[in-house]
């Protein structure tokens, strides 16, 4: 079996001995639940887990660092919810032009109140690979218009262990959306749908080919063990990006692809600079 490189575990690295002298000394059964408050620590500070808040999580901070870029260009929201990082981005960019897209009916209308209010659009629609209709899930008790509903049924029921109620909302692409809008380029597409972030991807194919969206940011999570889909893939969807984790003040070069270091499903922002757009974070 092999020891090292791709597949199992990282390279000899300069911290390797004390990586190795932490193993033999703390790898004990009773110190097992200071080991994963270690764990904990580390992952939070390669950018996971910061959820609580747009600048822990370093949203507030991206929206800033790139706000020369943004200025007088067109950022697109999708999976916007009612419209809060619409509307920081509005705040920290006044002159873009934000598009929010958000399908949950009950939800559309609180982003479509915030719309006026911060001046944006807002689109009620939900953005896949095809176009028709599609079944959106939200918890079945309740009035609904949370910020969990999905296109993935099985998220309510794996990750959090509720039962679902679905409703039928229609779907577009990134495409047709942008040419429907007349949207030429898109200097930052953010994307939160709960599981549906390659699908949005793969809908915005001719924009990606054509090389005019220059940063993406989109949400990973356990989400995406029900959708199937891995890190992996959105590497092989975006082969013309550089591939960075949002830190609350900075963002972390994830480098060359290593299982081990990617496929972590647990909360993260990641963000993808066009190679080439002359932009580095």
């Amino acid at each position: 079996m092999a020891q090292g490189g791709f597949f199992l575990v990282p390279r000899p690295s300069p911290g390797a001995a004390l990586v190795d002298l932490y193993f033999r000394v703390l790898s004990r059964r009773r110190l097992g639940r200071l080991n994963r408050i270690v764990l904990l620590a580390a992952l939070r500070s390669l950018g996971i887990l910061n959820w609580h808040n747009p600048r822990e999580s370093g949203e507030e901070w991206l929206l800033s660092r790139l706000a020369a870029l943004l200025a007088d260009r067109v950022i697109v929201d999708v999976g916007a919810n009612q419209g809060s990082w619409s509307a920081l981005a509005r705040r920290l960019v006044p002159t873009a032009t934000i598009h929010a897209v958000e399908p949950n009916p009950v939800t559309f209308a609180r982003l479509a109140t915030q719309a006026v209010v911060s001046g944006f659009t807002a689109h009620n629609t939900a953005l896949g690979d095809h176009i028709g209709n599609a079944l959106l899930f939200d918890y079945a008790s309740g009035p609904g218009g949370t910020g969990h509903a999905t296109l993935h049924a099985g998220v309510f029921t794996t990750v959090h262990h509720s039962q679902a109620a679905p409703v039928s909302v229609p779907l577009t692409t990134l495409d047709e959306l942008a040419q429907g809008n007349g949207l030429d380029s898109i200097a930052l597409l953010k994307i939160d749908t709960e599981g549906s972030e390659s699908a949005v991807l793969r809908g915005g194919a001719r924009l990606l080919a054509a090389g005019v969206i220059d940063v993406i940011q989109f949400e990973f999570n356990e989400m995406n063990v029900v959708s199937r889909v891995f890190m992996r893939d959105f590497v092989e969807l975006l082969p013309g990006y550089e591939f960075y984790r949002l830190l609350p003040g900075s963002a972390l070069p994830l480098g060359e692809y290593t299982p081990w270091l990617w496929e972590i499903f647990a909360f993260q922002n990641v963000v993808c600079v066009r190679k080439g757009s002359g932009l580095t974070l």
